[in-house]
């Protein structure tokens, strides 16, 4: 099991590719937004992992090359969005048979309905945004989105307000990690950086679930009463 772990562990990416370790990055990004079979791919962490390992000092320190910073800054967006916009597209194009597959060590069923789950819960514009900071649902609710017959204008506009927030704001923070804190401890900050900016943007979720729960406990019976109903499930 030596091999899973290290594909979901971004250091041990970034010392493979080596000097190549940036365009590996938008590679990554791409696959991890836009192929199906992308979505174990290590996403948040990578992201943290690079903008921390675009400190030369850092980098040298790990034995790496370091990593365009500039580059990644412009090249992680765009693989993000046009990722993003490839999985809708397929979605739209082949329908559920995208789906018509059995489950398998890569592809579960449940990843796909999670997705579109989230997607009825919280609305076509704030689900392709908000899911970019949930991994496996980032992953699937692309092509969720084009099954579910959402415009390829609207989603592309969200996808690029979405992708946008995700990907510049972990780099910044890997980056700023990167220059405050000594190499030799680095991997203690990769998995909590990234824990605080998912914590961050479930916020907005969570405040979302409770309105709904209380929305739907406050429901008046005929009668005039109140009820209560069974609270939403979860995604």
């Amino acid at each position: 099991m030596d091999w899973l772990w290290n594909l979901l562990d971004p250091t041990w990416w970034l010392t493979v590719l080596g000097a190549f370790a940036t365009i590996g990055v938008l590679a990554i990004i791409f696959a991890e937004t836009g192929l199906l079979l992308g979505f174990f791919l290590p996403g948040d962490s990578l992201l943290v992992a690079a903008g921390i390992f675009s400190s030369a000092t850092v980098a040298q320190g790990m034995g790496i090359e370091p990593l365009s910073f500039p580059v990644l800054l412009i090249g992680t967006p765009l693989c993000a969005i046009a990722g993003a916009q490839l999985g809708h597209f397929l979605g739209a194009r082949f329908g559920r048979r995208l789906f018509d597959k059995p489950d398998s060590r890569l592809f579960k069923r449940e990843h796909v309905v999670r997705a579109e789950e989230f997607f009825q819960k919280f609305g076509p514009a704030r689900a392709v945004i908000l899911a970019r900071f949930v991994p496996i649902v980032r992953t699937f609710m692309n092509p969720v989105a084009g099954v579910l017959e959402m415009p390829a204008k609207r989603f592309l506009l969200w996808n690029v307000v979405g992708g946008v927030v995700w990907v510049e704001g972990l780099l910044l923070l890997g980056h700023f990690l990167g220059s405050k804190v000594d190499p030799k401890q680095i991997d203690r900050y990769i998995l909590p950086g990234v824990f605080v900016i998912v914590f961050i943007s479930l916020i907005p979720i969570i405040v979302e679930v409770i309105k709904k729960r209380r929305e739907h406990k406050n429901l008046p019976e005929p009668n005039g009463k109140h009820h209560r109903v069974p609270t939403d499930s979860q995604f």
